[in-house]
This record gives structure tokens, sequence and C-alpha cells, in this order.
């Protein structure tokens, strides 16, 4: 699932080619792509026709589209969803379930969902902060985000420390790549109960977090296969970087002794069973 690096991609990309521009007409060829939207497929349309574009913004993995209606276009890309911008002319995507044109004749905005887990809809009086997301926190790079409070808030919490990293009440943005990442460079077992952080050491993961994500985003993301791309169809080259995730027998980049995958939440952790020994069982 696209985490903070590749939404911010995303984000980036929206600002430069459909900020300023006016919808036209918008075509939905599929349900589930507005199954959040409660009007349906006309009413979605009808809300967005004539409505211009004012900014591109995201918190944590979601987008939002300000309209000068006071709305916005509020979205999440899922497993597999993909925001493109095209040329009108364009071949159409296999899996294209939404069309955005503009009255400038210019190209069209695509949204593209192979798995139907993504989709967008509408937020009345959403331009400034959509209603449906307000409960997210702030991410690390936001530059509301308040220090101080996450480093106490994460050190408060009786749970294991990456189990923290992806509660996005907490902090948003960050998926299994990154935080397996950040504990890597933290030398941190994502088991370690975070309650028993030191304070530097809290302070050191956090700043391992902010470090990878702006990596990330410096070099368009993660791409493992063609689910992800940017909104011009290219793909990231953060893989490249990778210290842990995904890297299961190969050796630490640090230490050398082969990088261990652990169960997780229905998913795989990834660590270095030398740098980031698993905590010590306590006793009851």
């Amino acid at each position: 699932m696209p985490e903070l690096p590749e939404v911010e991609t995303v984000r980036s990309g929206l600002a430069r080619w459909v900020v300023g521009r006016t919808i036209g007409a918008v075509e939905v060829r599929h349900p589930r792509a507005i199954r959040r939207h409660p009007g349906g497929a006309q009413d979605f349309a009808d809300a967005l026709t004539g409505r211009t574009i004012t900014e591109a913004r995201r918190r944590g993995k979601y987008l939002w589209l300000p309209l000068d209606s006071g709305d916005a276009v509020v979205g999440h890309l899922g497993m597999s969803g993909q925001l493109l911008v095209q040329p009108a002319d364009a071949a159409e995507e296999k899996h294209l379930h939404i069309r955005f044109d503009f009255t400038d004749g210019g190209p069209q905005l695509r949204f593209v969902d192979q798995r139907t887990f993504g989709g967008l809809a509408v937020s009345p009086g959403g331009a400034v902060l959509p209603a449906e997301i307000a409960h997210i926190a702030l991410d690390p790079i936001d530059p509301a985000f308040v220090e101080k409070d996450f480093l106490a808030a994460l050190r408060r919490r009786r749970t294991a420390v990456k189990r923290a990293l992806l509660d996005q009440s907490l902090i948003s943005g960050v998926g299994n790549i990154y935080a397996d990442e950040a504990l890597w460079r933290a030398k941190l077992h994502g088991e370690r109960p975070s309650d028993e952080l030191t304070a530097p050491a809290a302070k050191r993961l956090l700043t391992h977090v902010r470090d990878v994500l702006a990596e990330a985003i410096a070099v368009g993301g993660t791409t493992f296969d063609a689910l992800y791309v940017n909104v011009n169809g290219e793909s990231g080259y953060f893989d490249r970087s990778l210290n842990a995730y995904g890297r299961e027998g190969e050796p630490c980049s640090r230490c050398g002794s082969p990088i261990r995958r652990e169960s997780f939440m229905n998913r795989s952790s990834f660590s270095c069973p030398r740098c980031q020994p698993r905590p010590r069982p306590t006793t009851p």
C-alpha cells in the first residue's frame, strides 16, 4: 500500500498539473471507486462539474483537492490506486474508473485502480480539512507536527514500538516499509515496548523516521510493482536504498548478518538479528 512518500509524490504531481484548472466533466465508470460518496455517481459528478481545483493537499496517506466551492475531493489510493495525468487521446487504461475532463481542453485526470480498494468522494465543506480524515494525526514532516507531544505520547503507549509507528491516530503516513527502515536505522526491534524507550532512543527513532521519509520522497517513493507510479506513470526508486524491508536472507549492510523476516499483523517485518535483537520477555 502506498505510504507517505508515494502519496506525497502524487500530491506534488497534482499540484503541478491540475491545480488552477476547472473541471468540465466527470465520468464515473465503476461504482466502487466512489463507494464512500453517499450521493452516488451523478451527485459526485454534479458537485464537481464547473468547480476549480485550488490546491493539492495531503494528510498521512490521504489526498484532498480543495475546490473553489469550499468542498473538496478526498481520496485514498488503497492498494493499487493511481491518479494519472493523461492526454485526452491517450489509450484508456484497463482499470480506468473515473475520468476528469477540464475546460481548458488539456490533459485529463484519471483514477485507475486494479484492485478497487481505493476511491474518491466529495467532502462537503472539506476544503480546509475534510471531516472524514480529521481524526488522523499529523505526519512527522508536517510543519505543524509537535515533536515533544508525539514523543511523550509514544512513550506512554503500552504497545510494541512498530505498532505505535503504524497507529495513524498517533503519527500518520508511516507504513510497513518505512517503519522497518526507521527501526533498522535506530537499531530497535519492532517488538520493543514503546513505554520502555528512553527519551534519547525515542527522539533518535523519530529522527530516522523523518530521514527515511524525506529520502524516499526525494526519489519518488518505493515501487515494487507497476501498481504504484506517479501522475506521469513513472516509478519510484527508494527500493534501491532499502536496508531491511524485503531483504530476507541478504546480509545486513551494517554488520553482515542475514536479514530476518518475521510475521507481523498478517504482514512481514524485516530486521537484523544482531543490530536489532528481540527484547527479552518480561516476567509476569
